[in-house]
């Protein structure tokens, strides 16, 4: 074989390792499957969506963001969250937020939770007043009602009236509703109830053998004379009675 014909098949040698290895490079890495859903934050949700700065502050320092993440991931009940704007908390009127203590901040912010998932159109179908995380929803305590009318949903904290603004987040599990208005419950903001009367005394028995008294509360001195003159009486009719029956 001539020099010529040995450099022709090297040649072809090396364009075909040359091309072999074109091929392999060329070949994308296979995708890695993707990997079950992390856990819903809400803060997170409320982070992407903007505008609530002031509400997800109160979220991270009463710990009531936890409490949802918790109930959320370790529940099938869901979660429907109220998220006041930040220009809902500057509508407040100034100290509203100071005067409140830690525990009442607490409560605040939970009577924005409900522990349940509800979409927009099952609220024409709720029971008022609706429970909240607040806890007790009976008249002067943490009662939120709901009414309706065709797609509008209406909130009353019995201080607060306001709308369901649009919806921030649903997935099924859980649902954030914009509000543009702070809910404000009833039993850190309102009046509260009128103490009950006291129940009236029941009257003291008198003794049966109390005398009777007088009109300035001493003893008749009358009454007993007359009692004692009584007596003799008749003990001088008995005598009289007796002698006539001797002389009979």
């Amino acid at each position: 074989m001539t020099r010529k014909q040995h450099f022709f098949a090297f040649s072809l040698v090396l364009l075909f390792l040359l091309h072999c290895t074109n091929t392999v490079v060329a070949q994308p890495a296979a995708a890695p499957a993707p990997g079950p859903p992390g856990p819903t934050n809400v803060t997170k949700v409320l982070e992407k969506a903007g505008q609530f700065t002031l509400f997800i502050r109160l979220l991270k320092a009463t710990s009531v963001a936890d409490q949802i993440d918790h109930q959320l991931n370790d529940t099938n009940n869901g979660m429907t969250l109220f998220a006041p704007t930040d220009n809902a908390f500057s509508s407040l009127s100034s100290g509203t937020l100071n005067s409140l203590n830690d525990q009442e901040k607490v409560a605040l912010i939970q009577f924005h939770v409900i522990p349940t998932y509800v979409s927009l159109s099952q609220f024409q179908t709720v029971s008022n007043p609706l429970r909240t995380n607040a806890g007790d929803s009976s008249r002067f305590e943490y009662p939120l009602n709901v009414t309706t009318f065709g797609n509008s949903v209406n909130i009353s904290s019995g201080i607060t009236n306001t709308s369901v603004s649009g919806t921030v987040y649903t997935d099924g599990q859980l649902a954030v509703y914009q509000v543009d208005k702070v809910l404000l419950p009833w039993d850190l903001f309102g009046a509260k109830p009128p103490a009950p009367a006291p129940a009236p005394e029941k009257p003291k028995k008198k003794k049966a053998d109390a005398v009777a008294d007088g009109p300035d509360g001493k003893v008749d001195d009358s009454s007993a004379m007359s009692l004692v003159t009584n007596i003799k009486n008749v003990v001088v009719f008995a005598h009289a009675i007796a002698a006539v029956i001797f002389l009979l």
